[in-house]
């Protein structure tokens, strides 16, 4: 990823090298989020309805899809599946809200 040290857990020399790369990471994915906030901003162009914009069978298997990765990773995947679910519940609230926006112009 842009900017990061990437210097390996196992070659940290001490807290101080680690807090680095955790901040590091977590600006990072912060920055990520952000982007992908982006991208919902932007799908609401496309919905047609509030129903579709709230996309519940997409959601489900948007979590489903997270619980496989977090697996795959090595992290609780209903940990995981909170996170997400939390963010783009977040996430849809702001798209309908775009999307309300955007009906009224």
């Amino acid at each position: 990823m842009d900017g990061l040290n990437q210097l390996q857990p196992a070659k940290c020399a001490g807290m101080e090298d680690i807090r680095r790369e955790i901040d590091a990471l977590d600006q990072a994915v912060i920055t990520l989020l952000g982007r992908r906030f982006q991208y919902v901003l932007a799908a609401s162009k496309f919905k047609t309805s509030a129903a579709s914009v709230h996309a519940s069978e997409r959601f489900a298997s948007m979590l489903v899809t997270r619980r496989d990765w977090a697996t795959e990773a090595g992290l609780s995947p209903d940990a995981i599946e909170k996170m997400f679910r939390d963010l783009v519940t977040h996430f849809i609230a702001e798209e309908m809200r775009h999307w309300t926006a955007q009906q009224s112009e």
